[in-house]
């Protein structure tokens, strides 16, 4: 027994130890409970106060979980202070201060899209349902999280783009507007009368279901090009994709029916061949 009385008495003290610091166990279980029970209220309330607050879904949610995490903050660190007397809450604040250092560079990615999702989902303009375009990723915004957005493009594949992308490069919102102008070039022969041609094409467009009453139809010469004078059309049509491909397609089939019945010739491209010596054409007969 002489071997093991000093592990002996080692494991009484501890025994005493942990009976002597049962109420203090007993009350930080306590403070997290009332931790938990607070976190609970702080939440419904903050949920029905935002209800009605044109505020994004998202945004609400981001406001609930920081709520919950201050609280579960500050009662963890009462809790942790009840039970070890000897850890002061300046300790414990310096300890996290530490350790949110070591955690920063660890883990800078994920804090540097944190702080983008807040900062996006803070924009005005860009909203979810938007359709958006930034360096190659293009489609809708179905949901907006803390790290990631969604978006999900028109042939209904998901992207995952991470927040700080979307914050970092420019970002084009098609729908942040409801009416978006479109344009088209047609080229006609060098034999037509622009003035007529000109007034025939915007009457035409005008009078599509696909374009927008709401501003005039534009109809400019744009260029003479080497088989064919090019004329640019403008017209205003939904900003969705959706949109933009049924008002195209209304506006060139409309505008090919219209010419062919004026006579209008759209040309193929014309080449010139010039030689420098005059060249004999011999005619061979097959008998």
């Amino acid at each position: 027994m002489t071997f093991f009385s000093p592990l002996l008495a080692k494991l009484h003290l501890m025994w005493i130890g942990l009976i002597q610091s049962l109420p203090l166990l007993g009350i930080g279980l306590l403070v997290l409970v009332i931790t938990w029970l607070m976190t609970k209220l702080v939440a419904n309330f903050v949920e029905k106060t935002l209800a009605y607050s044109p505020i994004r879904t998202a945004l609400k949610s981001l406001f609930k979980t920081l709520f919950k995490i201050a609280i579960w903050t500050l009662g963890v660190i009462v809790a942790a202070t009840i039970i070890f007397p000897s850890l002061t809450p300046a300790k414990m604040l310096t300890a996290l201060g530490l350790g949110s250092v070591a955690v920063g560079f660890a883990f800078r990615d994920i804090f540097e899209n944190f702080l983008a999702g807040i900062l996006i989902m803070l924009r005005a303009p860009m909203r979810i349902g938007d359709f958006i375009d930034c360096n190659g990723v293009q489609g809708q915004i179905e949901k907006i999280t803390i790290r990631d957005s969604y978006i999900r493009r028109t042939d209904h594949e998901l992207v995952l783009v991470p927040n700080a992308h979307l914050f970092k490069n420019p970002v084009r919102i098609q729908t942040n507007q409801p009416l978006h102008r479109y344009e088209v070039v047609v080229g006609v022969g060098y034999g037509t009368n622009l003035a007529q041609c000109k007034q025939l094409l915007k009457e035409t467009v005008t009078k599509l279901e696909d374009v927008s009453s709401e501003y005039p139809v534009e109809v400019y010469t744009q260029a003479m090009a080497d088989s064919s004078i090019n004329i640019q059309i403008r017209w205003w049509a939904g900003s969705k994709p959706l949109d933009y491909y049924q008002s195209k397609d209304a506006v060139l089939s409309a505008v090919k029916c219209a010419l062919d019945e004026q006579g209008i010739e759209i040309p193929y491209p014309y080449r010139t061949l010039t030689f420098a010596q005059d060249l004999t054409i011999k005619n061979h007969s097959t008998t």
